[in-house]
This record gives structure tokens, C-alpha cells and sequence, in this order.
């Protein structure tokens, strides 16, 4: 009876044995968020568009201050031969549109940050579903980010996918049609 119960038991422990285990492979790689938003085209042609706006517009407030630098240097130059009374009242004036035209410099810089901010968080928002989508197309168990918020401390290179996004994002970018910005669209009418 005992030789009979080991038999049974050696029977089963060699069939459970015999089962493959199934292990599932975890495919994992990461992408340098940092090289990718350099290399990304639409984030390069977003950083030109708002590069060329601050240019613009400071080129317009530039010339303000130019125009006010000027003018204090002739405040300086007629304060004597105008009198104390002139002097104080031309000052009061001058420190007036000093201050505007910081107050004008700062509105301009929050303006274009907050525009470009919008601009550029929906960006992000398409590359991070972007990379999601390839993920699932391709059979990723995970992809994490490194650079400047870096996620990840080490990774061997051979899982970096960083350029095969950058050129499918870049393929896809010049794929899209273009639209005209707002902007030029009312500056036409």
C-alpha cells in the first residue's frame, strides 16, 4: 500500500513537473524626453512660431524704450535751463512711463508664456498618447521617460526607442495637413 501511495505520488509530482510554466516576456524600453522634445519637428516649429511673436512684438517695445531713453537724456540736458518747478514736473512724467513700460514688458512676457504654455501642454499631451498608442501597437509592456524629469536612474541603451519615436512623430507631423494660424487668418480680412 505505501509503494502504491509513493507510485501515485511520484506520478503526479512528474506530470506537474513535465507542465511548461508559461512565462510571459515583458517587453520594456525607454525614451529620452529631453532629446525627443530637440528633435521633435512640431516642438521646433512651436519654440520658431514664439520666438518670432517675442521678437516681433519687442522689436514694437523696443522702440518705446528707445524713444524714452531719449528722451530722459534730453530731460537731463533741459532741467537746468528749465527750472526746478519744470524739472520736477517732466520727472514725474518720465518715472510714469518708466513704469508702464516695465508694467508693458512684463504684461508681453506673461502674455507669450501663457500662450505658448497652452500650446505646449497640448503638444505634450498628443506625444504622451502618441507613445501610448506605439506601446500597444508594438507590444510594450511599459516605456518610461528619462532626461530632464528622469524616471529612470540606469537602462541599457538597447532599450532606448528614442529616435524610432522621434521619426514615427516626425512622419506623422508632416503627414498632417497645415492649418494657418488665427492670426494670419484675421490679419487677412
Amino acid at each position: 500500500m505505501k509503494k502504491a501511495l509513493v507510485i501515485i505520488a511520484l506520478s503526479i509530482l512528474v506530470v506537474s513537473c513535465n507542465k511548461a510554466t508559461e512565462v510571459k516576456e515583458v517587453k520594456t524600453a525607454y525614451v529620452d524626453t529631453s532629446v525627443l522634445m530637440k528633435e521633435y519637428t512640431e516642438a521646433k516649429d512651436l519654440e520658431a512660431k514664439y520666438k518670432a511673436q517675442a521678437e516681433e512684438k519687442g522689436r514694437q517695445l523696443q522702440a518705446e524704450i528707445t524713444r524714452f531713453k531719449q528722451d530722459a537724456a534730453n530731460f537731463q540736458s533741459q532741467a537746468q535751463a528749465n527750472g526746478q518747478a519744470w524739472a520736477q514736473q517732466r520727472g514725474a512724467e518720465l518715472q510714469k512711463r518708466e513704469q508702464q513700460l516695465g508694467y508693458a514688458q512684463q504684461a508681453l512676457s506673461q502674455q507669450l508664456q501663457q500662450e505658448s504654455g497652452v500650446e505646449m501642454d497640448s503638444l505634450i499631451n498628443g506625444v504622451k498618447k502618441f507613445i501610448k498608442d506605439y506601446g500597444k501597437k508594438n507590444g510594450y509592456s511599459y516605456i518610461y521617460g528619462t532626461g530632464d524629469a528622469a524616471s529612470i536612474l540606469y537602462a541599457e541603451e538597447k532599450y532606448d526607442i528614442t529616435k524610432d519615436i522621434i521619426k514615427a512623430l516626425n512622419d506623422k507631423y508632416k503627414a498632417e495637413p497645415k492649418t494657418e494660424a488665427p492670426a494670419k487668418e484675421e490679419a487677412k480680412k
